[in-house]
């Protein structure tokens, strides 16, 4: 058991380096001139890229953690844990938008500024903070 947790927190901790950075690439893409082309152009790859990679990874972050839940049993009926399960639902739809928001500025639909892209940014950190405390502290 200790392999599988020790394998999901490498995937999760890999996921959200994702999840941190590619809203920061939306925040770049948001500041794009008119008529900045070749940049644009630039960001965009890189967000589809690293949209590709967060996705790669986050399948056996997510099959490990159903693992330890359904396989193994942990957490299994415990308050926290469906709070974590809550946060991870958060987390995926997360990441869902995020493909959303890439697709918009890849058709040149984005009607968002850099400065609302920059508060977008911080959610990951409030749901890696609360999926954290919940399985340390368990506290229901």
């Amino acid at each position: 058991m200790l392999w599988i947790k020790a394998f999901h927190i490498f995937f999760v901790a890999s996921w959200f380096a994702g999840l941190f950075y590619l809203p920061r690439i939306f925040v770049n893409l948001a500041m794009v001139p008119a008529g900045s082309e070749a940049e644009r152009q630039r960001l965009l790859l890189m967000a589809r890229k690293l949209l590709k990679f967060m996705t790669m990874i986050a399948v056996p972050a997510l099959a490990l953690g159903l693992y330890l839940w359904l396989g193994i049993g942990v957490g299994r009926g415990q308050g926290w844990m469906h709070a974590k399960l809550l946060v991870v639902i958060l987390i995926v739809g997360y990441h869902h938008a995020c493909s959303v928001l890439l697709r918009k500025f890849e058709n040149g639909a984005n009607a968002r500024s850099h400065v609302w892209f920059r508060w977008f940014n911080e959610l990951p950190v409030l749901f890696l903070l609360g999926a954290t405390l919940l399985v340390v502290l368990k506290p229901f």
